[in-house]
C-alpha cells in the first residue's frame, strides 16, 4: 500500500515541479520498462527512477551454480516501480545490515528470493533527449553473504551531481559463491552476475541518458573487494572506465581464496549430500529448495567467529575464487605482473574499520566489557585465524607490537581493534594502491574519519570512521533524514562532489574543494572528516611490519624496539 501511496505522491509533486505528468518509459534490449518520477529536496531536477529492472534470467533450476544468462525478452511495458527482492540470505542478518546502512527515508519490508538478478536506475536525464551523463554503478557490501541494491537510494547523488546511478544485485552466500574448485562448480557466480550487470549497462544505459563510455564502478566492503577484483579480471575489461573501492580490495584474503573444498564438503554434509565427488555434491545441492539451502546457510554460521572450535576448520565466509576464469591467477600475481585495467582508481579506508559494527554487531567478538589483557588478545587473534590468517607462532609478536606499549586494558582493547582493522583493510588497501600507482594508473587514497549522527546510539561517540560510516556521505543521507548538522551536510556535499568529479573526469579535484593530490611516491592521501586535509604515508609502518612478519616468520624478525600507539 505504501508503495502505491509513494507513487501517487511522487506523481502529484512531479507535475508541480514542471516535469512530465506521465511516467517515464525507456527501451532496453529485452523490452520497454516503466519507471516513476520523484522529486529530490535541494534539486530542481526531477529524477526518473526504475526499480527492479532484470539484467539476467532468474538463476533457478539448472541455472543455480551456473553463469548468468541474458534475460528473456518481453513485448509489453514492464512495470519497474517497486523494489526487487534481495538475493537469498539470512533474513535477520539482511535486515540488520540494511537498517544500519540505508539512507532511505522509508522502511521497506524486505523480501528475499533466489530470483534476484535485478538493478535499480536513478537518472536525472530528460529521456526524450539524447543525454550522455556519466554512469556510476554501485556494488553493495555484506561479506558476499548479505545485502542488496535497494538499501542504497541513488537519488541524492544522482540529482545533486547530475549522474546516472545504477545499483546492482548479485547472488550471495552458497547461491553466489559455492565452489568445488573444478569444472563442476567453479564458483564466482555472484561475480559473474556483476559482470553481466556491467554488460547490460553497456548495452542499455544510453536509453536512460547514461554514457556507456563513462562508467565508474564503486562499492564498499565486499563491494569494494568486488570492484578491485573486476579491475584485475580479464572478464571485466572495457566494461568500466574508473573505479572506487571503499573499505575493501582484492587482497582482502578472507574474501579471495584459492581453495574452498573443505567449505564445500561442510555444506554438502549439512545438506545431507554425499561428498564423494564434485559432480555428486553440485547435483545434490541443485535439487534443494531455496528454504533448504537457507537452512544449510544458517548452520554454516556465516560472518561469526567460532570461539570454541578449531579456527582452522571454520568457514565464516564463502569467497571469490582464483578459478582460472574470473581470476586467472591470484590478484597479487596479476597486480605484480601489471596485467590489470589501468583505470583511474580511488582506494580508501575508514579510520576505525574494526571499531564497532564488525566486531560487535556481526562477528560476535566478546568485547562488551571494553577491556582486554594480552593473553585474551592472543587467544582472540588465533580464533580470528579464518578471518585474518595469522599463523599461531606469529601471534605473540603481533600482539606485543600492538598491545605491548600500554598496561591499560581499555587501551589494549582499542589497540586490538586497530590491529584487526589494519590486517583486514588498511594494509591490503595501501598495498593495492601502491601496485596500481606503480602500474602507471592514476591513483587516489583517502582515510575517512567522522562519526555520523545517523549511527546507532549504542555505538560509542569515540568511534569516528567505523566500517560503513562513509556511506552516509556518499549517498547524501543528510538530505534524506532529519537532524543532520550543517557540518555533516557540508561533508556529504563535498564527498558526493569528489566522487562525481572522479566519475566525470577520472580526477576528484574541482572548484571549491580541498586539494586531493594523486597518490604517488610521496604517498599523499586525503583525510576526510570535520577537517579535510592531505597527509602522508597512510599505514606505512603497519604495512612494513606485517609484510616483514608474514614473509620472514618469527625466526628472522628483529627484536621490537617500538610499539604501535593509539
Amino acid at each position: 500500500m505504501w508503495l502505491f501511496a509513494l507513487a501517487l505522491t511522487s506523481l502529484t509533486t512531479s507535475t508541480a515541479w514542471g516535469h512530465p505528468a506521465s511516467s517515464p518509459v525507456a527501451d532496453t534490449a529485452q523490452g520497454k520498462v516503466l519507471g516513476k518520477y520523484i522529486s529530490v529536496e535541494g534539486s530542481a531536477q526531477p529524477l526518473a527512477v526504475f526499480l527492479g529492472v532484470p539484467f539476467a534470467k532468474p538463476p533457478l533450476g539448472s541455472l543455480r551454480f551456473a553463469p548468468p544468462e541474458p534475460a528473456e525478452p518481453w513485448n509489453f511495458v514492464k512495470n519497474t516501480t517497486s523494489y526487487p527482492p534481495m538475493c537469498s540470505q539470512d533474513p535477520v542478518g539482511g535486515q540488520v545490515l540494511s537498517e544500519l546502512f540505508t539512507n532511505r527515508k522509508e522502511n521497506i519490508p524486505l523480501k528475499f528470493s533466489e530470483d534476484c538478478l535485478y538493478l535499480n536506475i536513478y537518472t536525472p536525464a530528460d529521456l526524450r533527449k539524447k543525454s550522455r551523463l556519466p554512469v556510476m554503478v554501485w556494488i553493495h557490501g555484506g561479506g558476499l553473504i548479505l545485502g542488496g541494491a535497494s538499501t542504497y537510494s541513488g537519488q541524492v547523488l544522482s540529482a545533486h551531481e547530475n549522474v546516472v546511478v545504477v545499483t546492482i544485485q548479485y547472488r550471495l552466500g552458497i547461491w553466489g559463491f559455492f565452489s568445488t574448485g573444478d569444472e563442476h562448480g567453479r564458483g564466482n557466480w555472484g561475480l559473474l552476475d556483476q559482470v553481466a550487470a556491467l554488460r547490460w549497462v553497456q548495452e542499455n544505459i544510453a536509453n536512460f541518458g547514461g554514457d556507456p563510455g563513462s562508467v565508474t564502478i564503486f562499492g564498499e566492503s565486499a563491494g569494494g573487494v568486488s570492484v578491485s577484483v573486476l579491475v584485475v579480471s580479464p572478464l571485466a575489461k572495457n566494461l568500466f572506465h574508473r573505479a572506487i573501492s571503499e573499505s575493501g580490495v582484492a587482497l582482502l584474503s578472507i574474501l579471495v581464496k584459492k581453495d574452498m573444498k573443505d567449505a564445500a564438503q561442510q555444506i554438502a554434509v549439512f545438506g545431507g549430500c554425499k561428498s564423494t565427488s564434485s559432480a555428486v555434491m553440485v547435483h545434490c545441492l541443485r535439487q534443494k529448495t531455496e528454504e533448504e539451502l537457507l537452512e544449510i546457510s544458517l548452520k554454516m554460521k556465516f560472518f561469526t567467529i567460532d570461539l570454541y572450535g578449531d579456527p582452522r576448520e571454520s568457514h565464516p565466509f564463502l569467497p571469490i575464487m582464483v578459478d582460472g576464469v574470473v581470476l586467472p591467477k591470484t590478484p597479487e600475481e596479476i597486480l605484480a605482473e601489471k596485467k590489470f585495467s589501468s583505470v583511474p582508481f580511488i582506494i580508501g579506508i575508514n579510520k576505525q574499520e574494526f571499531g564497532w559494527i564488525l566486531p560487535m554487531q556481526f562477528m560476535g567478538y566478546p568485547l562488551s566489557e571494553g577491556k582486554l589483557d594480552q593473553k585474551t588478545a592472543m587467544s582472540l587473534l588465533w580464533k580470528s585465524y579464518p578471518v585474518v590468517g595469522i599463523p599461531e607462532d606469529l601471534i605473540p609478536l603481533a600482539i606485543e607490537k600492538y598491545l605491548g606499549g600500554t598496561d591499560d586494558p581499555v587501551k589494549k582493547k582499542d589497540l586490538f581493534l586497530n590491529m584487526m582493522g589494519d590486517l583486514l583493510f588498511g594494509v591490503p588497501a595501501v598495498t593495492v594502491a601502491r601496485y596500481h600507482r606503480d602500474g602507471g594508473a592514476p591513483t587516489y587514497m583517502y582515510e575517512f574519519q567522522y562519526h555520523p549522527s545517523f549511527s546507532l546510539d549504542s555505538k560509542p561517540k569515540t568511534v569516528a570512521g567505523d566500517h560503513g560510516d562513509e556511506l552516509f556521505s556518499v549517498f547524501g543521507m543528510p538530505f534524506l533524514k532529519e537532524g543532520a548538522s550543517e557540518e555533516e551536510i557540508g561533508l556529504s556535499k563535498m564527498v558526493m562532489k569528489f566522487w562525481a568529479n572522479f566519475a566525470r573526469t577520472g580526477n576528484p579535484n574541482g572548484e571549491g574543494l580541498p586539494s586531493w593530490p594523486a597518490y604517488d611516491q610521496k604517498e599523499v592521501y586525503l583525510q576526510i572528516g570535520a577537517t579535510t586535509q592531505p597527509a602522508q604515508k597512510l599505514k606505512d609502518k603497519e604495512v612494513a611490519f606485517w609484510t616483514e612478519l608474514l614473509a620472514k616468520g618469527v625466526a628472522k624478525m628483529p627484536p621490537h624496539t617500538e610499539h604501535f600507539e593509539l
